[in-house]
């Protein structure tokens, strides 16, 4: 039996706006070497940016390894920790109170990562000098104001 690789993920989301310009942004860590990933979307949410971090950190992983996952959102660690997003998965993706649930798309995508690997999410304070969570942040952030500049280009055509 081998033994799993121990790999922390520090993750961030954050949006212009609640939909409008997001990013997000993931920091892997792995025996002192470390990786940064980020990107961004034009119309988006800041949940989404948020489980789309962690998703990105994931799936970036190319074997089964011991995860655990630092992020700000409680949104993220809920519906993991409290077995929302399994429960929805299995109610045809209805909340209890049978209104959809959000996200599914990513939800999916994040259970079938969770199955792959052996992760435990754990909950830090944002904006609070962690210096991970504020690095992550900063990805993020960079994202949306790159995405917000590029859309205020304009082509003139002569």
């Amino acid at each position: 039996m081998s033994v799993l690789k121990k790999v922390e993920l520090f993750c961030d989301g954050a949006c212009s706006g609640n939909p409008g310009e997001g990013g997000w942004g993931t920091i892997l860590r792995y025996r002192g070497h470390e990786k940064e990933l980020s990107g961004g979307e034009m119309q988006t949410t800041n949940n989404r940016m948020e489980l789309t971090a962690v998703i990105r950190g994931l799936s970036s992983l190319k074997e089964k390894c011991e995860v655990t996952v630092c992020t700000d959102s409680r949104y993220v660690v809920d519906g993991i920790s409290l077995g929302w997003a399994r429960s929805w998965r299995a109610n045809g993706w209805r909340k209890k109170d049978k209104k959809p649930a959000l996200n599914p798309d990513l939800w999916g995508e994040l259970l079938d990562l969770l199955d792959k690997h052996e992760v435990t999410f754990v909950w830090i304070k944002g904006h609070d000098g962690h210096p991970e969570n504020e690095r992550c942040d900063k990805l993020a952030v960079s994202e949306w104001k790159k995405l917000q500049e590029n859309s205020n280009i304009t082509i003139e055509k002569g």
